[in-house]
């Protein structure tokens, strides 16, 4: 019999806690205990770096940090680094929405508070730990803590407006900006040393109560970035090193004039010349902190848009060959059996289809695509499910199942005509009134043959466009959504642990752990 198993969509930002911003503290641990009685057996989270311009956890200025504003000051206090009084004074926001940029700025200055106490304190023991983490991470660590006390010295600005010997990497420049900032450097540390320690107690959490942990990584890198600061020869720059083309989608479901995200492409045969490298580190990377990846725009390795850099959308642009088969067989070579799901979404061609099974690797269905005109929307319908497969009511990118319900086109190639027919067909196919769309949406991905289903929290909660996480193409707004604690109710958890179990994905022993054990 195969495994099968369902899990909730939900990055730690939107957990809620006092401090703006969800973090990695009690109420993540909470949250994984809730999981367990709700019989859910694994917890999706969205890429965990270090965001900037916009807040996009897709736009990273790291591939290997873990995001500061993450990290539970609750934690640090508890540890002796922090005390009472350096709690206060969050920035308050609303209860249901994140202020990311505020909440960010305020927890910075109190993990540098915290860094200071550390090494003014820290008994040998701990000071040890600190150095052994550093050096285990020295590959990107060092780097990525330089970038970052550099970018806040220059206001923030990207990478190619600093001066020139630092955007160059010029020896002599770095070990002066080093001996400056040595204090912001060690901040930066000592902020990576805390994540990563926060996260491998909340992975332990999450193991013993079952749950496997699903985390996400991006193809591409942002352009303001350590990894471009630091390896510009792997990506397609100019000789000012700005990008000289970039990523993005042509017109789709999201946007009739496509998606121009804005990364620089990379130089594949650069990637290759070095052995990939580049690519193992960062899945290796990706792999120390979760069982399974969700590998974004897995389209992209077979063959990528390329948009000219000064195209204001991505209407204009072309596909252009990708790495293929040969980036996997490193990445099997190096790292063995890889546990990745495929994000095989968008305009999908034979030739990736075929790419994705040479390797055995998932991909995925969304159930909000399943019922409108496109030809592809078939694949969608649970009914065209295979086993191997990860079935979703909506990702972070969607709106949430009760708004696409009550809204309309939106700023997509879809017309109102198109959405009736869509939502008709819905109607029909899912058998219902219309009274509890997200319901049966859920209700249908969980009762299909896909071995894992996948639904976002704010589908459970029926919650409307208020919730959605992200709309493609825009700027500002995004990624901002909290659930309230009270939300997170032992008869919602009875609820779902009764669909797991109907539907034979809750865990083998019936008697599940209460959120309330440690």
């Amino acid at each position: 019999m195969r495994d099968r198993r369902s899990g909730i969509l939900l990055h730690p930002t939107s957990l809620p806690g006092p401090h703006g911003a969800g973090d990695l503290g009690g109420a993540a641990h909470r949250f994984a205990g809730w999981l367990a009685d709700a019989g859910q057996r694994l917890w999706q989270v969205l890429p965990l770096g270090p965001t900037g311009f916009g807040d996009s956890p897709y736009q990273a200025l790291s591939s290997h940090a873990g995001n500061p504003l993450l990290v539970s000051l609750e934690v640090l206090r508890n540890e002796g680094w922090l005390d009472g009084g350096d709690l206060s004074g969050a920035p308050a926001g609303e209860p249901d929405r994140a202020d990311l940029h505020a909440a960010l700025e305020w927890k910075r200055e109190r993990l540098a508070r915290a860094a200071r106490a550390f090494r003014a304190g820290a008994d040998g023991e701990r000071a040890a730990e600190l150095e052994d983490f550093r050096a285990r991470e020295a590959a990107w660590l060092d780097d990525w803590a330089l970038f970052a006390a550099l970018k806040a010295a220059h206001g923030g600005r990207p990478w190619t407006a600093w001066p020139a010997p630092l955007a160059r990497r010029e020896p002599a420049a770095l070990e002066a900006a080093r001996a400056r900032f040595a204090h912001e450097v060690f901040a930066e540390v000592f902020a990576q040393f805390a994540f990563f320690r926060q996260w491998t107690a909340l992975r332990a959490r999450c193991r013993a109560l079952g749950i496997e942990l699903m985390g996400d990584l991006p193809i591409y890198v942002a352009h303001d970035s350590a990894e471009v600061w630091t390896r510009p020869e792997l990506f397609r720059l100019d000789a000012a090193g700005e990008p000289a083309a970039v990523a993005g989608v042509p017109p789709d479901y999201f946007s009739a004039t496509g998606q121009r995200w804005g990364n620089p492409l990379y130089d594949w045969e650069a990637v290759a010349r070095e052995g990939w490298r580049f690519w193992i580190e960062r899945v290796r990377g990706a792999l120390a902190l979760v069982d399974r990846i969700r590998l974004d725009h897995f389209r992209g390795f077979e063959a990528y848009w390329e948009i000219p850099a000064g195209a204001p959308t991505a209407e204009r642009g072309r596909w252009v060959p990708g790495p293929g088969a040969r980036l996997f067989e490193a990445l099997l070579r190096a790292l063995g059996p890889l546990p990745f799901v495929a994000e095989n979404l968008g305009v999908i061609t034979p030739e990736v289809e075929a790419l994705r099974r040479r390797f055995g690797l998932p991909g995925m269905a969304i159930l909000q695509f399943a019922f409108g005109d496109d030809p592809q929307a078939p694949t969608f319908q649970p009914h065209n499910y295979a086993p191997d497969l990860v079935a979703y009511t909506g990702t972070h990118d969607n709106d949430t199942v009760a708004g696409w319900w009550r809204g309309g086109a939106g700023d997509s190639v879809r017309t109102a005509e198109a959405v009736a027919r869509e939502k008709a067909f819905a109607l029909e196919y899912l058998g219902v009134d219309g009274r509890d769309v997200p319901g049966a949406m859920i209700r249908a991905v969980l009762a299909s043959v896909a071995d894992t289903a996948v639904f976002p929290l704010q589908d459970a909660l029926g919650l409307g466009s208020e919730a959605r996480m992200n709309t493609p193409a825009t700027l500002g707004g995004n990624w901002r959504w909290r659930v309230r604690e009270e939300a997170l109710d032992a008869a919602l958890a009875a609820r779902l642990r009764r669909l797991a179990a109907v539907y034979g994905r809750a865990p083998a022993q019936a008697g599940l752990r209460s959120s309330n054990q440690k």
